[in-house]
């Protein structure tokens, strides 16, 4: 008998506790990832010659080089601020990660969405259009969370970055851990890694002709904060599916070490911090602003 990504959430359902690896930037807006051993520049200062130069150029930010390796199937596509790996095979992406910084930025999102010019066109999805039939055009990687950057806002709108979620799951369940890392980042630095449980359900699949992409039957999220004995996370595995709302959200909870047995990934966290889930996802604190 086969079983639906939706009874083995509800299987798995346990908790994390809390999350990331802090790191202070430099004068130019660089930090070590203590976790990996890699120096980010997620607002690097600009001089306002290299503005005026570019903005007397043309040069046009979407444009900007990103570095992109090949791993057997999958391309990582390191962006301004994030790092998407994509499946050629599925045309879309299976795993992202960045770090959530302390929020400093007001750029606003950018309305269009963008095929990638430098990205192999067999690997991404076939049309930027709206999927329709109550899906969202759903990031994986928020906008907000890149808003220190005009660039890196725009790039979070690449299709890369993009699948079809439920409209009520997109603005529901997903929207509300987005919040949550929204308001916690102002207290500490987060690592977030999150991915998608692709399953094997043909019944939704509605944007395989119009797009080239299959609709995902759950998405993931982790979220790590503190180093040490400091260290906590919380997980959740959440369907893709109108069910997925806010005030659903803490079904959904699961431990670290739980979904490493679904999804095959190796989350960087303490063992002792692995097996914790909290009753609740953590609350959004009072006055924080979500914008």
């Amino acid at each position: 008998m086969r079983y639906t990504i939706f009874s083995l959430v509800l299987f798995l359902l346990s908790s994390c506790a809390a999350q990331s690896h802090p790191g202070r930037t430099n004068a130019e807006g660089c930090h070590t990832d203590r976790k990996t051993g890699e120096t980010h520049c997620h607002n690097p200062k600009r001089s306002s010659a290299s503005l005026s130069e570019r903005q007397a150029t043309g040069v046009d930010t979407f444009s900007q080089p990103i570095e992109i390796t090949r791993s057997d199937s999958l391309l990582q596509l390191d962006y301004e601020g994030f790092t998407v790996w994509l499946d050629c095979a599925r045309r879309g992406a299976v795993k992202f990660r960045y770090n959530a910084q302390h929020d400093t930025g007001s750029a606003k999102r950018y309305d269009q969405f963008f095929l990638d010019p430098k990205v192999p066109a067999a690997c991404q999805q076939t049309s930027a259009k709206a999927y329709g039939r109550s899906y969202d055009r759903g990031h994986l990687l928020p906008a907000n969370h890149l808003d220190h950057s005009e660039t890196a806002i725009r790039q979070s709108n690449t299709m890369t970055n993009i699948l079809p979620q439920a409209a009520n799951m997109n603005r529901g369940a997903w929207l509300l851990t987005e919040e949550i890392i929204e308001c916690y980042r102002d207290i500490d630095e987060l690592l977030v890694i999150g991915g998608v449980i692709w399953g094997d359900n043909p019944s939704d699949d509605f944007f395989v002709k119009s797009h080239g992409v299959k609709t995902p039957d759950a998405f993931w999220k982790v979220i790590i904060r503190g180093m040490g004995q400091d260290e906590r996370a919380i997980a959740w595995i959440v369907p893709n599916s109108p069910e997925a709302t806010k005030r659903n959200l803490d079904r959904y909870l699961v431990s670290v070490d739980e979904l490493e047995r679904v999804t095959g990934e190796k989350i960087p966290v303490s063992d002792y911090a692995k097996h914790d889930k909290p009753a609740v996802s953590w609350l959004i604190p009072k006055g924080c602003n979500k914008g």
